[in-house]
């Protein structure tokens, strides 16, 4: 016998395929269930578009009269470019409403409880809560936080290497982990890299999956604008690329890469790139998200000024060694094991034949 819970989780298997290209809204999925038959289902696809209540009811059309809906996350309470969902449910003749979780946006934030409830509709919270809260991990921290979630990647040897001596890096991990990290760009709506992985590799930054996908904005770290003008993320215009830059850089040319149709120059106000500062503009931009795919000093700067949310990291069942290979992290160094940045374990997995370890940062308190 399907209960409750069996229902929530089709929600939430909805909304999982949706994760990144609803952006800047969250991935929800829907479902109504009349006298034991799924009568209607739903997700939100994209921004703009009708949400997941709506095409569950669209398709339950003449079926919802003492129906129960499943919807992962709080029905909106407000008019934006879609009405409230909250409204078209209270309409509807639905009798029961399970949600998994309540809305952290401020509009929202318990007032399509509250609808619901004042129109008589029994409603159930916090079924499946903590599944639902990982798909909008990132929209949920930044309403939390006011600032980006942000993702650390590196790709590895079994030794811990991210380079050979010679700086060489391709390719340490394998073709699955490689479509990995595309599909994580995908869900993600900033991706971000130094200067110098620019002048190494030349990435294009763009998501490059069999069945397609949405590329993030790319942002570039260089204080000096030094980046030539040949380069990938300025000849290809399949995303937008903003280069950030210093107070001192050549004023000559960020008026040349401001005038390239899909780049963006961000002058800061110091000289040096402060990242504090850069979140801040992010979070100004509405960008909820950035993947940071850097090299060792990008990261370990992250690490260092507590500015991630989560590592990704690749590691192969290679051997690499070499005094001169550069690790991951390896810029602050400490002189006890005792003094050292402890994380937490979130997920272990296969991808392929190498391993995809994913570690936070432990909240105060853990140990």
């Amino acid at each position: 016998m399907k209960n409750a819970q069996f229902y929530m989780q089709h929600a939430i298997d909805l909304a999982e395929l949706t994760i990144g290209q609803t952006r800047p809204n969250p991935s929800v999925g829907a479902v109504i269930v009349n006298n034991g038959v799924v009568v209607g289902t739903g997700s939100h696809l994209r921004a703009g578009q009708p949400h997941a209540e709506v095409h569950a009811l669209r398709q339950a059309e003449g079926q919802t009269i003492g129906a129960e809906m499943y919807v992962t996350l709080e029905p909106c309470s407000h008019y934006g470019q879609t009405p409230p969902c909250a409204k078209a449910v209270a309409e509807s003749g639905i009798t029961k409403v399970y949600i998994a979780t309540l809305d952290p946006n401020p509009k929202v934030a318990g007032n399509g409880v509250k609808w619901l409830k004042d129109e008589g509709i029994e409603v159930e919270v916090g079924l499946l809560e903590e599944q639902a809260k990982e798909i909008n991990k990132a929209f949920f921290y930044f309403m939390k936080n006011k600032k980006p979630f942000v993702t650390l990647k590196t790709a590895v040897s079994l030794d811990g290497k991210m380079t050979a001596n010679s700086g060489d890096s391709k390719w340490i991990t394998s073709e699955a982990a490689r479509e990995d990290v595309h599909t994580n760009r995908h869900m993600h709506e900033a991706i971000l890299v130094g200067i110098e992985t620019v002048l190494r590799d030349d990435p294009q930054l763009t998501t490059r999956l069999p069945h397609g996908g949405l590329n993030p904005i790319r942002f570039v770290l260089d204080t000096q604008l030094s980046i030539p003008l040949e380069s990938n993320l300025l000849v290809n215009d399949e995303a937008n690329t903003i280069v950030v830059c210093g107070n001192e850089a050549s004023q000559e040319k960020e008026e040349v890469l401001q005038a390239i149709p899909h780049v963006s120059v961000w002058r800061l106000s110091e000289n040096r790139i402060q990242l504090t500062r850069l979140l801040e503009k992010m979070k100004e931009a509405n960008l909820m998200s950035v993947y940071v795919e850097g090299g060792s000093s990008i990261h370990s700067t992250f690490i260092q000024e507590g500015l991630f949310n989560q590592i990704h990291m690749y590691m192969a069942a290679k051997l690499i060694g070499g005094l001169d290979s550069k690790s991951f992290y390896n810029q602050l160094g400490f002189d006890q094991v005792k003094d050292a940045i402890q994380v937490k374990y979130s997920n272990v997995e296969l991808v392929g034949p190498d391993l995809k370890i994913t570690v936070v940062p432990l909240t105060e308190g853990e140990d």
